[in-house]
């Protein structure tokens, strides 16, 4: 069954900030929690990332999948969809970028759409969509509003 979730938060970041950070995949490691490796497949001409690769480790397990990315609405949005994954069969999201009417803040919008390859109870998937939340505004917008050179 495809779980999807929906969440928002505000930052203290320029639309083009947050974009820069989501990006920046080969940083994830750095900061995102979970994500042990982060490697750049295929870039567009615009030195873009297209398709990367990703080793998770969560929960005591470990994955893998591999990306490809639609930059078609930056830095206002960054979307994925999953090409390959020994655990997920659906990893497909985005990112929205959205000012606020307060100057300097911006609303991030996360959208996922998961569905795992192995059944897993209940209360196992539900701690692992809360680390996925986590790591998706969490640790964004910490790692974000730390700046730059953190």
């Amino acid at each position: 069954m495809i779980d999807e979730m929906t969440m928002t938060t505000v930052v203290a970041a320029s639309p083009q900030e947050c974009y820069a950070l989501i990006a920046d995949i080969e940083r994830y490691p750095e900061w995102a929690t979970d994500i042990s490796s982060a490697s750049v497949i295929e870039r567009d001409l615009d030195g873009r990332v297209e398709q990367a690769a990703f080793r998770v480790e969560a929960l005591g397990r470990t994955a893998r999948y591999t990306l490809a990315y639609d930059h078609g609405g930056a830095p206002h949005r960054l979307a994925w969809k999953l090409v390959d994954g020994d655990v997920v069969k659906q990893l497909d999201g985005r990112y929205e970028f959205n000012p606020t009417t307060e100057p300097g803040r911006t609303e991030v919008l996360y959208q996922l759409a998961l569905e795992l390859a192995v059944p897993l109870p209940g209360f196992v998937k539900r701690r692992a969509e809360r680390r996925i939340a986590h790591t998706a505004l969490a640790d964004f917008a910490a790692r974000l509003e730390a700046g730059p050179e953190s």
